[in-house]
C-alpha cells in the first residue's frame, strides 16, 4: 500500500506526515526534496493508479500527477501545479530559488519559481530529453543528474499523440505482455542552465530510476531492481545525445 509522505527518523521510526491534498488522496508519492528553510517538496506522479498499474496511467494518457508542498510547522500540504504527467523526480535549486521537477510521459524537466518576482510560476528547464526521466538530484559540484528509466523510443512517442495506439498497447498488456520497449535506460548529467554534459546509458539496462555522482564514480538505482550499479567515470568517458 502506498502511504504518502513518510518521515524516518534516525532510530527508524516511521511517521506519515500527509496522504492527501485538497482531498484527493495519494496513490503514487514519488519524490522529495527539503529546503533550507524546512519546506518539504515532493510528487504524487498519480491520483489514479499505483506503482503496480502506472502502465494505465501512461495508455490513458491524462495527467494524474501534483507537485505538492508540506509545511512541517503548519502541517499544511499545498497543491503547487497541478495536471502533470506522471510527476516524477524534484529537487531544490542550490540558490533555494526555485525547484525543478520531471514528467516521466512528457520527457521534459520544468522549473517552479518558489522565491522572488515569478514566485508561483512554471518555466521550461529542458525538454526533448534522449528518454524518460525519473529522479534528478543535484551533486554539490555544479551538475543535476537525471535517471532515463528508458531511453528514447518512437512507439511512445507515437502512443502519447495517439489514442488508437494506445488503446492496441492497452490490448496487448491485457492480453499478451507488455511490449519490450523499455531499454537504453541510463543517467544525463545537466549544468544548472539545464544544458547536456554527458549521457551514460546501457542498451540492457531498463527503468533505471536516479543516478548521483559522488567524487570519481557515478552510482545509479533501479525502479524494481534489488541492487545498485557503481561506474568508474575516470575510465568511461560520455558524450553528449542532445
Amino acid at each position: 500500500m502506498w502511504q504518502g509522505l513518510l518521515e524516518i527518523s534516525e532510530d527508524g521510526v516511521v511517521k506519515l506526515l500527509t496522504d492527501e491534498a485538497e482531498g484527493i488522496g495519494f496513490k503514487l508519492t514519488d519524490a522529495v526534496d527539503v529546503a533550507v528553510d524546512g519546506m518539504i517538496y515532493f510528487t504524487d506522479a498519480s491520483y489514479k493508479y499505483s506503482l503496480k498499474d502506472f502502465i494505465w496511467d501512461i495508455l490513458e494518457g491524462r495527467p494524474h500527477g501534483r507537485l505538492l508542498s508540506f509545511d512541517p510547522s503548519t502541517q499544511e500540504t499545498k497543491v503547487l501545479v497541478r495536471d502533470l504527467y506522471f510527476a516524477n523526480g524534484v529537487v531544490v535549486s542550490p540558490d533555494q530559488t526555485f525547484l525543478i521537477f520531471c514528467e516521466t510521459f512528457m520527457k521534459r524537466c520544468s522549473k517552479y519559481y518558489i522565491q522572488g518576482e515569478r514566485k508561483g510560476s512554471v518555466d521550461k528547464f529542458i525538454d526533448n530529453l534522449p528518454g524518460m526521466p525519473d529522479n534528478i538530484l543535484y551533486d554539490g559540484e555544479g551538475h543535476y543528474w537525471i535517471g532515463l528509466a528508458t531511453g528514447y523510443n518512437d512507439l511512445w512517442d507515437l502512443a502519447l499523440k495517439y489514442p488508437s495506439i494506445r488503446k492496441i498497447m492497452a490490448i496487448m498488456e491485457r492480453f499478451i505482455g507488455r511490449p519490450e520497449f523499455e531499454k537504453n535506460g541510463g543517467v544525463l548529467a545537466i549544468d544548472l542552465e539545464g544544458k547536456p554534459i554527458a549521457h551514460y546509458y546501457d542498451p540492457k539496462l531498463s527503468l533505471m530510476s536516479s543516478g548521483i555522482k559522488i567524487d570519481k564514480y557515478l552510482y545509479c538505482g533501479f525502479v524494481v531492481k534489488p541492487y545498485m550499479i557503481r561506474l568508474d567515470l575516470d575510465q568511461h568517458a560520455a558524450r553528449t545525445t542532445l
